[in-house]
């Protein structure tokens, strides 16, 4: 399933961080594009289901 959020970044003394405005997931990264690449994973293992037990 495909899901589409607004993000935001911003810059905090050398990294760039990025935020989803929907969900509260964050990353940060040394360029603007790292740090949507690891929000976009940071957002896929937030829903990411749970194993069964």
């Amino acid at each position: 399933m495909k899901r589409v959020f607004t993000a935001s970044v911003c810059r905090e003394g050398e990294w760039y961080v990025a935020q989803a405005l929907d969900v509260d997931v964050a990353s940060q990264g040394e360029s603007v594009d790292v740090a949507l690449a690891n929000l976009r994973e940071a957002l896929e293992l937030h829903f990411e289901p749970l194993p069964n037990d």
